[in-house]
């Protein structure tokens, strides 16, 4: 669970017996929190890279705007080993259902193969998103499911894939 500022934790220090390393965990918050986020991930595909052979990794970033520049659909992916992961796509509510979502998705694929992504990935908790994604081609390839007592109750993550 993310921790808001108003329930924020300190697990306070620690020291790592193996090592003799004293250390602090705690949970950040705010600009702190995504400037080290992107750094953990930073970090972390560096480290891959050194380690594994990789194909490009870059970060996408699509946006829709009306005659007047305003902002009304957008679409986020990264490349990593010649996988497109579809992040995030989000179309003005009065724009749905005008072509803009699939635009945007053809868009996107498209730059992943010219990053020389043989495939792209997505997941969705929303039942309509799902539909949307299969019309697009894309299929189920695991489902993460809550049992009824769990919070949110029978709630439904979907992961997708698709060959580009």
């Amino acid at each position: 669970m993310l921790q808001s500022p108003a329930n924020a934790m300190n697990f306070g220090r620690i020291k790592l017996k193996r090592r003799n390393l004293p250390m602090e965990v705690r949970t950040e918050t705010g600009a702190e929190a995504q400037q080290i986020s992107a750094q953990v991930e930073r970090e972390l595909l560096s480290a891959l890279a050194d380690a594994n052979q990789q194909a490009e990794n870059s970060n996408i970033v699509l946006s829709a705007r009306d005659d007047d520049g305003e902002l009304i659909g957008g679409i986020t992916a990264s490349t990593s080993y010649g996988w497109l992961l579809i992040k995030t796509l989000w179309v003005r509510e009065k724009h749905r259902g005008t072509g803009i979502g699939r635009v945007l998705v053809e868009k996107i694929e498209n730059a992943g193969r010219q990053a020389d992504c043989h495939a792209a990935w997505l997941d969705t908790s929303n039942l309509e998103a799902r539909s949307f994604y299969t019309g697009l081609g894309y299929e189920v390839f695991g489902t993460l499911e809550n049992a009824e007592w769990q919070s949110p109750p029978s709630h439904k993550r979907w992961f997708m894939k698709k060959d580009l």
